[in-house]
């Protein structure tokens, strides 16, 4: 399936795109909310600025994808493939990310407020002024992430998540506001 036909098959109230094979699909700014892409290949699929809003991803492959600015607020993210995705000034507020390989992703000034990231996999991940407050990071791979600058305010975080070596450093920033809602 190619983005056109994705779009014109939402257009006309599908939602489920269970398994669909959209590699290197170019879907930026596409309002894709309520959609089902578990367990679809969305990798290296250009997804900037997408809205993507309580979708089911669980089981996605989104390697290398680009999701700088996306809204994928209150979405089902559980184990999707993350690994090395662009995921700057994303919204992931409230969003199920258990189990998720996030490794080596950039998540700078991502909006993780109230995320569940239990077990998830962040070794690597570049968390710069992500904003934390309210997540669930409860055994969640932390090890050489960066994490310099992000509001960890109200997490839930254990003692043995923060083995192995990562950065953390509190600088007072501005958050990123999210204009328009799901």
């Amino acid at each position: 399936m190619d983005a056109q036909e994705l779009l014109s098959r939402y257009a006309t109230g599908e939602r489920n795109f269970n398994g669909a094979n959209l590699h290197q699909a170019i879907l930026s700014d596409a309002d894709l909310s309520e959609a089902n892409f578990s367990g679809a290949d969305l990798s290296g699929a250009e997804l900037s600025g997408a809205k993507l809003c309580e979708c089911n991803l669980s089981r996605a492959n989104l390697t290398d994808a680009d999701l700088n600015g996306a809204n994928l607020q209150n979405a089902n993210a559980s184990e999707v493939n993350f690994i090395g995705a662009d995921l700057i000034n994303i919204n992931l507020e409230q969003t199920n990310l258990s189990r998720a390989d996030l490794r080596s992703a950039n998540l700078v000034q991502a909006n993780l407020i109230g995320a569940n990231l239990t077990e998830a996999e962040l070794s690597g991940a570049d968390l710069s002024g992500a904003n934390l407050k309210d997540a669930n990071l409860i055994g969640a791979n932390l090890n050489e992430a960066e994490l310099g600058g992000a509001n960890l305010t109200g997490a839930s975080i254990t003692e043995q998540d923060w083995t192995g070596s990562f950065t953390y450093t509190a600088i007072s920033h501005k958050w990123v506001t999210w204009a328009g809602g799901c």
